[in-house]
């Protein structure tokens, strides 16, 4: 939650996004992993000829307020990324999906900034999602040996 991690993650996030051209109109994931990198993203997306929403998808409706799951601009319709901090079992990531589906969007993929590759990604897709992730933890580990 650093102005350093938004400043490398959010543009570097985005362009993953664009890459893997899933064509999104919104991004978000469970809180509270998922919330400081959507929104890094939407950010990132501010100035861009397609600015991207960020939601937050609470792991259950509140019983006052607004009473919903997703909260910020997500719209039914809404073509979606997916966003998840790590991934490991690939559970966050499955609830968040279910609760974008039942609110009328459409997942386009899920993006995760780090697999720890311990089946995660796999179990996601299992069920039909593409997965993108910026890194894994086999990378860190070899990144973190050559130093």
């Amino acid at each position: 939650m650093s102005p350093e991690g938004f400043a490398i993650i959010g543009p570097l996030a985005l362009k993953v996004l664009q890459q893997a051209g899933w064509s999104v109109d919104a991004i978000g994931g469970l809180t509270l992993g998922a919330d400081p990198i959507s929104y890094a993203i939407s950010y990132a997306s501010a100035h861009t000829d397609h600015p991207l929403r960020a939601f937050t998808v609470r792991k259950e409706a509140k019983s006052h307020g607004t009473g919903k799951v997703l909260e910020g601009p997500f719209q039914k319709g809404d073509r979606v990324a997916v966003i998840e901090d790590v991934i490991t079992t690939g559970g966050s990531a499955l609830r968040a999906i279910d609760a974008v589906r039942t609110a009328g969007g459409v997942i386009a993929g899920v993006l995760a900034l780090v697999d720890r590759e311990e089946g995660g990604r796999q179990a996601i897709e299992n069920v039909g999602i593409h997965v993108v992730a910026l890194t894994t933890a086999s990378q860190i580990i070899r990144a973190l040996d050559t130093e």
